[in-house]
């Protein structure tokens, strides 16, 4: 994990100093930004290594950026980029393609060795999330990935896969920080794949219903079943029917997805549960258990004490009382 922000450096020094760790995080561009500005520059740039690609993560006041053919002569990258718009809004030009805006919590993808020009929205500024893959990892081999110029994505059912995907990708690199960088967990290269291949379907060159394109399918479904259930994790009546619908797949299409994960369904619900019920007892040391069980969906008191002491083999006042926060 690689962190940087331009607090490090004095103001004077910031733009420069940003180019070059955008540069090296990310790839070369061509920065401007008015010498008078350049004091009052802020940025925040983040790297994490996940499952054979980068996750970055930048938020920047407003400049101009422009990825032209020397700077792709001078640094190719030969990835693919799936991004997350996160802040105010952005615009995107100077392509073969006509220009484009994306909206906040939008997804764009291109390859890196096409020329573009990108600009934010606004006074806000820049903040992606993207995730750059590249080509030689991606099990898909076809020339057409390097056709890849930037783009919105159009099809709305892809929107919410996506945000999941990423949402779980954060959270395993959080999870796995200790790992050995060269083995990387599988479920990071899973999530991986399946953005990589989400975005080709996308884009027409991976079939939704290939193998490959299915397998991405099911990965984002998941993923995606796992955050409606953390979602609604309060509601008592919380069931299969009621995540699949929000899915909008059958009920047995959804035991499917869970038969491929370490969890069934249940299994995952009752885990979510007794994880949410376990940081609010270290969170709020005043709050009522019997409130906590209410918050995070057991159906009774007696349910929630039965359930806390099949999985810790101690009921959960006694949970609180020793401070644990090793379960």
């Amino acid at each position: 994990m690689f962190r940087w922000c331009t607090d490090e450096v004095e103001p004077h020094d910031r733009f420069e100093y940003w180019r070059e760790v955008r540069a090296k995080g990310l790839f070369g561009v061509t920065a401007e930004l008015e010498r008078e500005r350049r004091t009052n520059f802020f940025g925040e740039f983040s790297l994490r290594q996940l499952g054979g690609a980068g996750l970055v993560e930048l938020k920047a006041s407003p400049y101009a950026v422009e990825r032209s053919t020397s700077d792709i002569a001078n640094a190719p990258g030969d990835a693919i980029c799936v991004y997350q718009q996160l802040g105010s809004g952005g615009w995107f030009g100077g392509m073969r393609a006509s220009d484009f805006s994306i909206a906040n919590g939008s997804f764009a993808t291109s390859h890196t060795d096409l020329p573009y020009r990108t600009a934010p929205q606004g006074s806000g500024g820049f903040h992606l999330r993207i995730l750059k893959i590249p080509v030689s990892s991606i099990p898909t081999q076809d020339k057409r990935m390097r056709e890849l110029a930037p783009r919105t994505f159009n099809d709305p059912t892809l929107a919410p896969l996506l945000a999941a995907c990423f949402a779980d990708l954060g959270e395993a690199a959080a999870d796995d920080a200790a790992a050995a960088a060269d083995a990387p967990p599988l479920v990071q290269t899973s999530l991986v794949q399946a953005l990589a291949h989400l975005a080709l379907i996308e884009r027409g060159i991976v079939r939704p219903g290939s193998r490959r394109g299915q397998a991405a399918l099911r990965t984002a479904r998941l993923s995606q079943a796992r955050r409606l259930i953390a979602r609604h994790l309060q509601n008592p009546n919380l069931a299969p029917t009621m995540v699949a619908d929000l899915l909008g797949v059958s009920v047995r299409h959804l035991h499917m997805l869970f038969e491929t994960a370490e969890k069934s369904f249940s299994q995952t619900v009752t885990d979510e549960r007794l994880k949410r019920s376990r940081r609010l007892m270290r969170e709020a040391p005043e709050r009522l258990i019997a409130d906590i069980a209410t918050s995070c969906g057991f159906e009774s008191l007696a349910t929630y004490y039965r359930v806390f002491n099949a999985a810790h083999g101690m009921a959960p006042g006694d949970f609180r009382a020793r401070g644990s926060d090793g379960l």
